[in-house]
């Protein structure tokens, strides 16, 4: 076993008729100079340009740009086994989900099969979103709801067929769901690969960072320690003098926790384990960037539902502030025993 870095893994979803195509086009189509690896749930859906295919072999087409497309016949782990086989490894994989589908159980892959954790690692969760429908979509299509809640970078697409006060609307919303996914807004989907590809450990030093101005609700006091966009308006949202309306999704929440102490591995590892065994099914996605007591490397997780996988990332700088900082995303999430387990891993 070499200690060969993991190939990064983007699962990629959004909403049928979003933009999903248009962007996968360009990963396969653009000479971008790395070597991605693309599943796909079918391939007429790309209509992959014959000019650009150098060769086919099974179901697995090469393109002229040094990528490869295939698609997710049955199983994705046995092609995940066959892809990281294959001669000449990848930069990336990227795989997409069917429209409809809700994206954890494809991202639980990369926490389950062991040859799959060994050689590749989840990097992040893109999900496309069309500026135009997403609202409607919100509310008649349960799993829209999840593909936002559950994303790490929001490609929100189709701008230009909305006018502002629309636009501000539906960020609004979607930051009612997740307030912590990195948000680009486009126009057929021309977002750098860069910001979408290869985002590193869930984008965690930035996602964890973004608190955005319009969440912050001005009718209380705005208490670092224990802020959250939860259930603490008895009214549903609120205007900020600058137009913008505050959304709480009735049933999504996200609860960020954060404290400058160290923390005690022996009693925060447990609880941890223990929450998501319990709470699991109500918390979608779970990650942190954790400082724990006479240990001189930042230690960083990641979950999925139930499934749990953290790793010591890097030495802490010259001084960064030691801080350790979580993040949970769920619906009817226990806000108060979960932050109460939080507190009592802080060494006193």
């Amino acid at each position: 076993m070499s200690d060969a870095p993991k190939i990064p893994v983007t699962v990629l979803t959004g909403y049928l008729g979003a933009g999903k195509t248009t962007l996968l086009n360009r990963i396969l189509s653009e000479n971008h100079g790395k070597k991605y690896a693309v599943i796909v749930n079918e391939f007429g859906e790309i209509g992959i340009d014959n000019d650009l295919i150098i060769g086919a072999d099974e179901e697995v087409f090469e393109m002229n740009n040094g990528c490869i497309c295939c698609t997710v016949r049955g199983d994705l782990v046995r092609i995940m086994d066959g892809l990281m086989k294959r001669k000449g490894k990848f930069d990336a994989i990227i795989v997409e989900t069917t429209g409809l589908a809700d994206p954890a159980p494809v991202a639980q892959t990369f926490f389950v099969d062991e040859d799959v954790q060994k050689n590749a690692r989840l990097d992040a969760v893109v999900t496309v979103a069309d500026a135009k429908w997403l609202s409607d979509r919100l509310k008649d299509a349960p799993e829209a709801k999840n593909q936002i809640a559950f994303a790490d970078v929001i490609v929100l697409n189709k701008t230009d067929l909305v006018t502002k006060p629309e636009l501000a609307e539906v960020e609004a919303r979607i930051r009612g769901i997740n307030p912590y996914a990195k948000l680009h807004r486009t126009e057929r989907c021309s977002v750098a690969l860069a910001d979408v590809l290869d985002r590193g450990a869930f984008d965690l030093d930035r996602i964890l960072d973004i608190e955005p101005d319009f969440l912050e609700a001005d009718d209380h006091d705005h208490d670092h320690d224990h802020h959250h966009h939860g259930h603490d308006h008895d009214h549903h949202h609120h205007d900020h003098g600058h137009g913008l309306k505050h959304y709480h999704d009735e049933d999504m929440q996200s609860l960020s926790l954060r404290t400058d102490k160290p923390l005690d591995p022996n009693v925060f590892m447990p609880w941890l384990q223990n929450l998501v065994q319990v709470e699991g099914g109500k918390i979608l996605r779970s990650k942190g960037i954790l400082a724990f007591q006479d240990d001189d490397d930042r230690y960083v997780f990641q979950g999925v539902h139930m499934m749990l996988e953290g790793n010591h990332q890097r030495k802490w700088k010259e001084g960064e502030p030691r801080e350790s900082r979580l993040v949970f995303i769920g619906r009817e999430l226990p806000e108060k025993a979960i932050r109460e387990g939080f507190e009592s891993c802080i060494v006193s």
